[in-house]
Parts: C-alpha cells; sequence; structure tokens
C-alpha cells in the first residue's frame, strides 16, 4: 500500500509542477488586456505564421520520415546503425546550437549558394520551416520506425507471396495497421514544431510581423516586460499545444487495429 501511495504521489508531484505553474499565470491575466493582446494584428499574425510553418515543416518530415522509418525497421544496410544513432542528433545538441550550425552553412560557399539561387533561408519564412524541419524530423524517424516495428513482417510476407509490390504491401498492409503510431507522430511532431524556438530564433531572427511565431512573439513581449502580453501569447501556445495531444487521445482512441 506504500508503495502503490508514493508512486501515486510522485504522479501527482507531476501534475502539481505543471500544473501550478500554468495557473500562475492568472495572476498576471487581465480580461481586457486578455481580448486587447488576442485581437491584436501581432497576435493574429504570429498564430497564423506558427500553424502555417509547423504544418508544413511536419508535412515535410513525414515526407522523409515514412519511408526512413521503413528502412530502418525492416532492413540491414550499411550505415544503419549510424543512422539511428544520428536520430538522436536533435535532442543531444541543443536548438540553439542547431540553429547556429545551420546559420554557419549558410555562410559558407554551398549556403550562400543556395541562398541566392535557390531559397532565401535566412530571416525568412523558409527559414522558420527548416528550423522545425530539422529539430522534428529525428523524432518523426523515431516514432514512425516505432509505429511499422509493430507491424508483425509475416504479414507483409503473406502479401508479396500472393504477387503484390512492396511498394503496394506498404500503402495497402503496413501503414493501414501502423496507422496509430503514425497519427500519433504526425501529431506529436506537429505540436514540437509549433513550440520551437532556439533554432528559429537563430535562423529566422526577431523580426516583427514577418519572422514572429509564437514562441518568438513570447520572448519579444518579455524583452520589454510586457508581462500582460507575454501571459496572453503563452495561454495560446499551451492551449493549441494541449489541445493537439487531446486531438491525438481521441483520434487514436477511436483507431482500431
Amino acid at each position: 500500500m506504500n508503495f502503490k501511495r508514493n508512486t501515486v504521489l510522485a504522479a501527482f508531484v507531476i501534475l502539481l509542477l505543471y500544473g501550478g505553474l500554468i495557473l500562475s499565470l492568472g495572476y498576471f491575466l487581465d480580461p481586457q488586456e486578455f481580448s486587447r493582446a488576442l485581437h491584436s494584428p501581432r497576435t493574429l499574425f504570429s498564430i497564423r505564421l506558427s500553424l502555417e510553418a509547423a504544418t508544413l515543416a511536419t508535412l515535410l518530415a513525414l515526407g522523409l520520415a515514412i519511408p526512413a522509418g521503413y528502412a530502418l525497421s525492416r532492413y540491414r544496410f550499411r550505415g544503419c546503425e549510424l543512422i539511428d544513432t544520428l536520430l538522436e542528433f536533435p535532442m543531444i545538441v541543443s536548438p540553439a546550437a542547431l540553429g547556429a550550425m545551420l546559420l554557419i552553412f549558410f555562410n559558407n560557399p554551398a549556403g550562400e549558394w543556395v541562398q541566392e539561387h535557390l531559397v532565401t533561408f535566412v530571416f525568412a519564412f523558409a527559414g522558420i520551416v527548416l528550423t522545425q524541419f530539422v529539430t522534428i524530423l529525428g523524432v518523426s524517424v523515431r516514432m514512425v520506425k516505432s509505429a511499422f516495428d509493430e507491424v508483425p513482417v509475416e504479414l507483409e510476407s503473406t502479401a508479396r507471396t500472393l504477387g503484390a509490390s512492396p511498394g503496394h504491401v506498404l500503402r495497402t498492409v503496413t501503414l493501414p495497421l501502423a496507422k496509430r503510431g503514425l497519427v500519433a507522430a504526425t501529431i506529436l511532431s506537429w505540436a514540437k514544431a509549433l513550440g520551437e524556438f532556439g533554432a528559429t530564433i537563430t535562423v529566422a531572427g526577431t523580426m516583427a510581423m514577418r519572422t514572429e511565431t509564437l514562441p518568438i512573439a513570447i520572448y519579444m513581449r518579455l524583452e520589454t516586460a510586457d508581462i500582460p502580453a507575454t501571459v496572453v501569447l503563452i495561454l495560446i501556445l499551451v492551449t493549441i499545444g494541449l489541445a493537439a495531444l487531446f486531438l491525438a487521445r481521441k483520434l487514436l482512441g477511436r483507431i482500431q487495429l
């Protein structure tokens, strides 16, 4: 009984920690300030920019994560272990350092050529998408790989013996059976991209009404000691993030294997 009580107590400590931090925002929350900040052009721009960038970054990440995750789950090839290890790279390197690496790349000849002839990333919307993409890619591949690991290989082998091509097997057998994990990977990657700050501010900067995502808007308001507006932006970001996680739980509860 003591063991159960102690473990449950540990769980409630986590609830008190994070819940207390969220509730503490209410001390500076003013209804009029909330309405003013919520409907201001800068706030609406930050929300729209964050949603657009996070969605695009997630789609790009999944476009690479699904085939890469499948390869890592089903095949053993030269460099497989190295790639699998590098999936943790965004986790062991701070976002600011990751952004600095991207910025340094765009200052060498190859990066300058990309900037001049293909796409401008530094201080631009493309830079926001790129930093979010790089930040969430490793997590996306890891989660997609785990989803494919849960699908029995025997089912794919049976489909192939019946004449189905590898691509057809992936589309009709593997992806439907892995859909729970893929939904989770999509939503969690999107939520992580939405809250990305360190790499984004390093590459895209803090340009109001241009590269001002919600995390950057929070930083800019806090820098000017505008606590009420900072609280409003934090609540908006937290609400969107928690809503995404709640949606993920609902969808995963309805999806049947």
